[in-house]
């Protein structure tokens, strides 16, 4: 099995709801994205129109990050996602310098709250310290328990314009399968040879 994404960005109208999706179902502090949507300008006045450009890890076949880890912290595992172990980690941050799509964040702790000057707090505040350690790099896990369990990523099960494909590599009939054999997707930075899992098609 090798799961990965087919993300399709003249579909993306920018709405972010990737990103918030994924913030709050791994319960990710302020300035922490594990998800981000790139939003440019194309085209010159009077024709120019706005762009937007979903970015992640790219669970790559091939990932730069493992190899630099010194304690083995980063690996692939038998789905072909690349995962972090939090208690390998040592923070040397190596990983986050190789990797060439800037898609690892640092937990520098302690964690801030979202509405610091509130007793209140909300779902995210209270969830943050007991599924984060810090001093560890961090990073998208493909939605790790919901894809064990057959379910797509949160940020592809919300995505209102559909602009994001889940599947299999490894299975000819999926739709990531089928997509990338029209022979009308690319990778990102294909040069340096991480053989990304996340394919673009436009």
């Amino acid at each position: 099995m090798k799961l990965g994404m087919v993300i399709k960005p003249s579909r993306c109208i920018g709405c972010d709801g990737c990103t918030v999706s994924c913030k709050t179902y791994n319960a990710l502090g302020p300035n922490v994205v594990y998800r981000k949507v790139h939003k440019f300008e194309v085209g010159k006045y009077p024709n120019a129109k706005r762009a937007s450009f979903p970015a992640l890890c790219n669970h790559c076949e091939n990932p730069a990050c493992e190899k630099v880890c010194p304690t083995g912290a980063t690996y692939k595992d038998d789905k072909g996602r690349v995962q972090v172990d939090p208690d390998k980690c040592i923070g040397c941050r190596m990983c986050m310098g190789a990797c060439p799509y800037g898609a690892r964040t640092f937990n520098w702790g302690p964690q801030q709250s979202y509405f610091p000057h509130s007793e209140a707090g909300n779902v995210i505040d209270e969830a943050v310290a007991p599924r984060h350690r810090v001093g560890v790099a961090e990073k998208c896990t493909m939605c790790k328990n919901r894809t064990d369990e057959g379910l797509d990523p949160l940020c592809v099960h919300n995505c209102p314009a559909r602009a994001l494909v889940f599947g299999d590599f490894d299975d000819p009939m999926s739709e990531v399968s089928k997509l990338v054999a029209t022979g009308r997707t690319y990778t990102l930075l294909p040069e340096k040879g991480t053989l990304p899992q996340v394919h673009y098609m436009d």
